[in-house]
């Protein structure tokens, strides 16, 4: 077991919490649950697994500001911390791997661990369109790292050292169906709508002018965003990174699940912020930030 503190944040994951905290259990001393309000059983099933919750009824939510609040009053005396989702899990190969590359990297320069995920849709493994592997820097030396203090997009950073990344797969299959899942993407397009307007006034906003914090993969990706994909026209955008993921990224390959995947993060998704960043232009409503 390695020296580490897992901090999960919730609302309402009490059919995803289980088989999270269950597959992080054996290679950590201490598992945080951060709850943000839940009206189902998430905080009981937690409890009965042997985490300590924590309550915060963050309103706005906002994961970013969530997680530091964790960081602040968890009272973390672990060497490591380890930002996991409810809806993602780890296989037992990257479980132990994650053990072995802390305990080995106790005392070297290597700060950060970067997770890679497979990610299941609707029953299947996503395997094609530019989504596999899923990689997020998510274990890191408590005081070397924390998270970026971003309304939408927000990565764990490094202050200092290098990241490895593990070879084996862990989940990301969130089971609370399609309807959750274009709830959670309906907020999420509010926040990187607001995003995309603070960018307009400072490029602060962006996150690129503090983009050296990031591991290479996520840097790369955050200058595709606001250098080259917005500056691309309104709606066509869409239609270009969905033709781009379903057809020049092979997406089709995944069958129906993939064709749904596709259509919905890459259009549907992108074309709803350019709706709602179209309609604040037009009515003047909602460019704030939040």
């Amino acid at each position: 077991m390695a020296d580490i503190t897992a901090i999960i944040l919730t609302k309402n994951e009490e059919v995803n919490i289980e088989k999270c905290i269950r597959s992080v259990k054996p290679i950590v001393k201490r598992i945080v649950v951060v709850d943000s309000g839940s009206t189902d059983n998430t905080v009981n099933v937690a409890k009965s697994l042997g985490a300590e919750v924590m309550v915060n009824e963050l309103k706005p939510f906002l994961y970013a500001k969530q997680f530091l609040y964790a960081m602040d009053n968890a009272d973390i005396r672990t060497k490591w911390v380890f930002r996991i989702d409810a809806d993602e899990e780890l296989t037992e190969e990257s479980a132990r791997e994650i053990d072995s590359l802390c305990n080995e990297n106790e005392d070297t320069d290597v700060n950060g661990i970067v997770v890679r995920f497979e990610v299941n849709f609707m029953g299947r493994a996503i395997r094609h369109g530019g989504v596999y592997p899923l990689r997020k820097l998510l274990v890191f030396k408590y005081g070397k790292g924390n998270i970026e203090d971003r309304c939408m997009d927000e990565h764990c950073v490094l202050y200092e050292g290098r990241s490895v990344e593990v070879t084996n797969d862990s989940l990301h299959h969130d089971d609370k169906g399609l309807s959750a899942w274009i709830d959670k993407h309906n907020n999420y397009s509010t926040r990187e709508m607001k995003d995309y307007f603070a960018s307009l006034k400072s490029d602060t906003a962006t996150g690129l002018s503090d983009a050296n914090n990031l591991d290479a993969k996520a840097r790369f990706k955050r200058f595709l965003r606001w250098k080259i994909y917005y500056k691309l026209p309104a709606g066509f955008r869409a239609w270009a990174y969905y033709f781009y993921r379903y057809y020049v990224r092979l997406g089709f390959l995944d069958g129906r699940e993939g064709k749904i995947f596709c259509f919905m993060q890459a259009y549907w998704y992108r074309f709803l912020v350019d709706a709602k960043i179209y309609e604040a232009n037009k009515t003047g409503v909602g460019q704030s930030e939040l």
